[in-house]
């Protein structure tokens, strides 16, 4: 299906992407500029929408961490860069992010992450390396991925 030829009123296309899910005011910002809004009437659109407190930046970080650490079982490192990505300063995005992990710890995360990967015991080096490299994207620290990782891995047999 085509999309629309001439651009949507910034206003209520804001409106209708902020009730599907917390947005920041970049991710927003670009989504208008993509559908060809103009840009003042855009920049209005954002000052209402924040005046209206329906466009909050740390809000929507907020809600970004505890998806990313609860569901998605992110680590730390990981949720940051996305935040700062998405158009947050280091201080906002590292605040949201320690939110994100009052719930559940950053260890129980990342054991969260490697349950979800890990099918069976881990019997050999390559597997295992495998295993670190991905808690290592996820945003989890090495030393504490090597940790884990040792601590699920089956005993060798020396024979």
């Amino acid at each position: 299906m085509p999309r629309e030829s001439t651009p949507p009123d910034p206003y209520v296309y804001g409106l209708a992407a902020l009730g599907r899910r917390e947005l920041t005011e970049r991710q927003l910002r670009d989504r208008l500029a993509r559908r060809g809004c103009d840009a003042d009437a855009v920049e209005a659109a954002l000052s209402r929408l924040k005046r209206d407190g329906l466009l909050d930046d740390t809000r929507a970080a907020r809600a970004f961490a505890r998806t990313e650490s609860r569901i998605k079982h992110r680590g730390p490192q990981r949720i940051r860069r996305s935040l700062e990505q998405m158009g947050l300063d280091r201080q906002a995005a590292r605040a949201a992010t320690d939110e994100g992990f009052e719930e559940r710890s950053v260890a129980e995360t990342l054991e969260a992450a490697l349950a979800r990967r890990l099918r069976g015991p881990i019997t050999d080096d390559r597997h295992a390396q495998r295993l670190v490299a991905y808690l290592v994207r996820q945003g989890f620290d090495l030393p504490d991925a090597i940790a884990a990782i040792r601590r699920r891995r089956a005993p060798r047999v020396d024979d």
